[in-house]
């Protein structure tokens, strides 16, 4: 599959959000293992996202945040701007306020990201641009999930 190269979708502002989010991020070494602990104070929600398997999310974007994904599963592709990949497990993933995006489960399992909304929003900040399920504002059939 051919990468394409991102655009700019971020702003000087939205780069600076990204590492004063990612410096918060802590990793603390145990004998058993280890844990990386999130920066929630932000977080307008965390949620864990279950996408079926030859399902995808809207080709969306959101005014009032940006999101955090980390992927917890094998079998997506991911598209962020023009970047379109297929990240591993464990890849960590920030979207800035306004980039399009979407996941897509292109396996044969259902494939779990985890999202961490990073800005003050509500589930009605969604702009879907393209989507399956015909929940886009042209679209006469809309549902409000």
């Amino acid at each position: 599959m051919a990468k394409k190269k991102a655009t700019s979708v971020s702003t000087e502002t939205s780069v600076q959000k990204e590492k004063n989010f990612r410096k918060r991020i802590i990793e603390d070494h145990r004998p058993w293992g280890k844990f990386r602990s999130y920066p929630h104070k932000d977080a307008g929600s965390i949620k864990l996202i279950t996408v079926k398997p030859n399902e995808s999310l809207s080709l969306q974007y959101h005014n009032q945040r940006s999101e955090y994904w980390v992927i917890l599963d094998k079998g997506l592709e991911v598209t962020v701007g023009e970047k379109v990949w297929r990240p591993l497990k464990n890849e960590e993933i920030y979207i800035p306020i306004k980039a399009p995006h979407r996941a897509r489960n292109i396996g044969n399992k259902p494939a779990r990201i985890m999202e961490i909304w990073i800005g003050n929003s509500d589930e009605k900040d969604i702009v879907r641009l393209k989507d399956i399920y015909g929940r886009t504002k042209k679209s006469k059939n809309k549902k409000s999930f």
